[in-house]
Formats: C-alpha cells, sequence, structure tokens
C-alpha cells in the first residue's frame, strides 16, 4: 500500500507570528481545495491590476483562486516527490515564478483555456510600463482627448487643469481661458518605459495602453495525476 503524502509536516518559513499564520492558513486553504477540485492550474498575468483579477474571481465563483505568496502555494503543492500533496503535483513548481497563481477547479481544460483565450482587459499604465505606441497632443486649444477623436466630438481640456499638465511637463499656458499649446507636444513614445509624469497624463487624457491577460503555463489533472504544459499541448496541434 503506497505511503500516505498527506500527513507530513511541511515546515514555512519563519516569519513574524502574524505573518506565519498567515502563511499556514494559505497553505491549508490550498490542500484542502486541492481535495476538492480535480484540476490544478498555474497562471501568469500581465500588468496585473485587482479590479480585473476580481473579474476573473467572479466568472470562477464555483472553484479557488489564489494569487501571490508564491513559496508558500510551492510549499502546498510539494516540491520533491517526497513532500507533494498529490502524485506529481511537484512538477508544476517549475512554472511558479513571477506574478504567478493557482487556479483548482472541476471545470474542464478546454472551458478554462476557451474563457481565458477571449479574456481581456485594458488599463491605464503604470509608471515602469514600456509604452506600446506614441501619443502626441497637437498645437493649439487642448482638448481633453488630447486629439484621439475629432475636435468636434471633444471638449476644450478644463481650465482648471493647465497648471496640472504644465506641472507634469506640458508646455502650455492659458489663452482667452482656455489651455493652449505653442506647438505639439509629444507625451511618450513607442517603447519609452514611461515615468509616473508620463502615466499622469496618459490617464488624464484617457489613453489607455496597459493590457491585462491571463497566460496559462499548465495544468494538473486528478484523473491520471499528470501535468500538461500548455505550450506543448500548442505545439501538438499546429
Amino acid at each position: 500500500m503506497p505511503k500516505s503524502k498527506r500527513n507530513k509536516l511541511i515546515s514555512l518559513t519563519k516569519t513574524q507570528k502574524k505573518g506565519r499564520e498567515n502563511n499556514v492558513r494559505i497553505f491549508d486553504a490550498i490542500r484542502a481545495a486541492l481535495d476538492e477540485h480535480s484540476f490544478v492550474w498555474v497562471f501568469s498575468v500581465a500588468s496585473m491590476r485587482n479590479a480585473q483579477l476580481k473579474e476573473v474571481r467572479a466568472e470562477f465563483q464555483d472553484s479557488r483562486i489564489f494569487f501571490g505568496k508564491t513559496k508558500v502555494m510551492i510549499k502546498a503543492l510539494g516540491t520533491t516527490r517526497e513532500d507533494e500533496y498529490r502524485d506529481n503535483l511537484s512538477k508544476l513548481s517549475k512554472h511558479m515564478n513571477g506574478e504567478v497563481g493557482l487556479l483548482l477547479t472541476n471545470r474542464t481544460p478546454e472551458a478554462v483555456t476557451e474563457f481565458f483565450d477571449s479574456f481581456s482587459a485594458m488599463d491605464f499604465a503604470r509608471a515602469g510600463a514600456v509604452s506600446p505606441l506614441t501619443f502626441t497632443v497637437p498645437a493649439g486649444t487642448v482638448y481633453s482627448r488630447g486629439g484621439e477623436i475629432a475636435e468636434e466630438d471633444d471638449l476644450p481640456l478644463a481650465h482648471s487643469l493647465e497648471t496640472t499638465v504644465r506641472g507634469l511637463g506640458m508646455p502650455t499656458r492659458l489663452v482667452n481661458g482656455k489651455v493652449t499649446l505653442n506647438e505639439e507636444y509629444t507625451v511618450c513614445k513607442e517603447g519609452d518605459v514611461l515615468n509616473s509624469q508620463q502615466t499622469r497624463l496618459l490617464k488624464l487624457f484617457g489613453v489607455v495602453t496597459s493590457e491585462f491577460k491571463v497566460k496559462l503555463s499548465a495544468y494538473w489533472s486528478s484523473a491520471d495525476s499528470e501535468v500538461k504544459e500548455i505550450d506543448a499541448m500548442e505545439e501538438e496541434e499546429d
């Protein structure tokens, strides 16, 4: 009879009492979820935002999602064949680098991949992100969308914002109560690593440049205790 893997004592890293208690809570929650769900997915995210992650959680209310505390998640799954909670779960650990999470679900792999293939959301960029576009505000009266839409469909930027945009680097001035530029001003160029002034200007003009996208890396199935890597599956299909 094979030796049970479920009752091994796993030592979590030394932390302050409150932090350790939280780690233990997450560890126990993951292991409880492993007993209730047939599939364990590892996913990573680009440009993670809490609002978008809430959308994913709302969609998967019948499942469990854990994000952050990567070391604790890895320990809950197991790092070797000796301490893994279920057979081959430790094979998922090599995929758990960076901003990653776990999705434990009973939905079929086809249903999970179909949802995430179609799911994405745009948001405002944060400082440190790479700009995917060049954004230039035309000379003359500054409009609220910065020239992104036709003037007849836009409104002049509120005069009360003139000191704000000037403080963010735009050489504006008030002319007859309207925010004005003597010459066009490039907020950012494609490929720029954005600073906080640039991201604030992009947000002020309503320019979204950051895409939230979930990438599925691999999943484990309780049916055969095997781990399947998504990239390998896609290559086989091609």
